[in-house]
C-alpha cells in the first residue's frame, strides 16, 4: 500500500470522510526524500484506519495555492473534509501516528 497521488480533481473526494493525512511534496525537496518513506510506511500500516496521500506541488500548484503551502514538507491532517492541523517540515513517523490515531479517536 501506498500513499495515493492526489490531484485537484481526486483531493476533495478523497479528504470527505475519515481521517486524511496528505504530504504535500516535490521531487527535488531534501526534506521530502526525507518525509515520504515516512508517509509511505504510515499508509501501510493505517490501512483502513486512515487515508494517506501525497500531493506533488510541481504538478498540482493550485492545490499548494488553495492550502497556503509556503515550504516543503507541509503535511495537512484533515478530519471528515476539515483540516485540523498542517504541519511543516519533517515530522517523525510516531508523531504523525499520534496526530491521525487522535483524529480518528482511537
Amino acid at each position: 500500500m501506498r500513499a495515493t497521488a492526489l490531484t485537484k480533481d481526486t483531493f476533495q473526494n478523497h479528504i470527505e470522510s475519515g481521517v486524511s493525512l496528505v504530504d504535500f511534496w516535490a521531487p527535488w525537496c531534501g526534506p521530502c526524500r526525507i518525509q515520504l518513506p515516512i508517509v509511505e510506511e504510515l499508509a501501510n500500516e493505517l490501512k483502513g484506519q486512515a487515508n494517506i496521500a501525497k500531493v506533488n506541488v510541481d504538478d498540482e500548484q493550485e492545490l499548494a495555492v488553495r492550502f497556503g503551502v509556503r515550504s516543503i514538507p507541509t503535511l495537512l491532517l484533515f478530519k471528515d473534509g476539515k483540516l485540523v492541523e498542517q504541519m511543516v517540515g519533517i515530522n517523525p513517523k510516531s508523531v504523525l501516528k499520534a496526530k491521525i490515531l487522535n483524529a480518528a479517536g482511537k
